[in-house]
């Protein structure tokens, strides 16, 4: 018993089938690329497999005008694109909103796995029974999409920053860290909700999938390391393209992107009166040229190109010779030599390390939760400052071979 009822609903249509359960578990994973119409699905199965199937043949799918319940061999298998609903009832398989998938690597003629993760908002459902119900419920929780890009790189940004950047009105709340005076201004703007993206904060629109995109990167990185070769990215014209997250990357360029604007923008240049359109223009050329000119921030990548490639769930590989740090180290070598002859592929990765420290540039979705890890930093700093006294203790009375400045990682846990 392999085959399954294979229900696809979206927006517009309802098809019904019968597939092998191994083609409806890769339809789960698929889910990963955010498909809203069985289109964007069967493009979505590309990461998958070469030749997806076509959900109007071979497997004889027809239009129904209402979901049949009717389990079939296997059992049943419903995917509601529109609802973000997956019912699942088989004794082939039962995915879940995370895991793996077995596809067949034709170089190697071997089978790998490729693994997923679905967003947070799919429901899963082992039922028929539950379905009518959780639709609408899912249906109604489903906000409208948000193209939230247009305001936090648009004239909102601009203009937020030339009012403050003209009266300084900016502060950081009463969060009692130091921060710059750019920094207070670029803090405000992040925590500021806004009833242009729905109430929310910009921090929290930026925030909300990063951590989905990270793992889904992750997962397209390891399956391109195995196969050795790209994964196809999502369309530019697809959904989850134009409404797309933000992940680690665009997190870490926008904040250079706001410094630099804050840094390099000259009100006094627009004119003796001050000339508010004229600061927004100048603040957007700055944006424009930066976002499209090759950065040493970003190992002479483009910060536009970056951030383009992360909402197409491409991965940033790196070439065999940038992997060298030392041409004198072996290993370095051989890693290099690998990538640059097509064995081996290295990715390259931005993190928050330079940012400046404060709640509102981390990527802790709570103030608590960044409280709570700067409390852990200073306790883990004050016992290695205490291990390394006591050590120094000790060599001064003759006690211990370790020299000066080691920390024994013995009390350790």
């Amino acid at each position: 018993m392999s085959e399954v009822k294979f229900n696809l609903v979206d927006s517009q249509s309802i098809l019904v089938g019968t597939v092998h359960g191994s083609i409806g578990d890769l339809c789960v994973a698929a889910l990963a690329a955010e498909p809203e119409t069985i289109a964007e699905l069967e493009m979505a199965l590309m990461r998958f497999a070469p030749e997806p199937p076509n959900f109007k043949s071979p497997y004889s799918f027809s239009d129904y005008p209402a979901i049949d319940d009717q389990p079939y061999d296997a059992g049943i298998l419903i995917i509601d694109l529109a609802a973000r609903v997956v019912v699942c009832n088989s004794t082939y398989s039962s995915p879940g909103p995370q895991g793996s998938v077995e596809i067949h690597d034709r170089q190697q003629e071997t089978e790998i796995p490729v693994f997923y993760r679905l967003p947070d908002d799919w429901l899963f459902l082992s039922e028929v029974e539950c379905y009518a119900w959780a639709r609408a419920e899912q249906l109604a929780r489903r906000s409208p999409p948000l193209d939230a890009r247009a305001i936090l790189y648009g004239r909102p940004l601009l203009e937020f920053l030339a009012t403050n950047l003209r009266y300084g009105t900016a502060c950081c709340g009463d969060d009692s860290e130091a921060v710059s005076h750019a920094g207070a201004i670029h803090a405000q703007w992040l925590l500021t909700p806004r009833a242009d993206l729905h109430g929310l904060s910009p921090r929290e629109v930026m925030l909300a999938k990063l951590e989905f995109i990270d793992q889904d990167l992750q997962f397209r990185a390891f399956q391109w390391s195995m196969q050795l070769e790209g994964p196809p990215c999502l369309p530019k014209d697809s959904h989850a393209y134009r409404y797309a997250g933000f992940g680690i990357h665009e997190w870490v360029i926008y904040y250079y992107l706001v410094r630099h604007l804050l840094e390099n923008a000259n009100p006094k240049a627009c004119n003796a009166d001050f000339d508010f359109e004229a600061l927004v223009e100048q603040l957007d050329k700055l944006k424009n040229q930066w976002l499209n000119s090759s950065s040493n921030d970003f190992d002479n990548r483009i910060p536009a190109v970056i951030i383009d490639n992360e909402r197409k769930r491409l991965p940033e590989a790196m070439g065999g010779r940038s992997m060298v740090i030392d041409e004198d180290c072996p290993l370095c070598k051989m890693m290099g030599d690998e990538c640059e002859a097509g064995r081996e592929v290295c990715f390259w990765h931005l993190d928050c390390c330079n940012m400046e420290n404060h709640f509102a540039f981390s990527t802790f979705l709570t103030e608590q939760e960044y409280l709570d890890d700067q409390k852990d930093l200073q306790e883990l700093s004050r016992r290695v400052d205490q291990q390394m006294k006591d050590g120094e203790e000790q060599i001064a009375r003759g006690e211990s071979d370790e020299g000066p400045g080691t920390v024994s990682t013995r009390q350790w846990h």
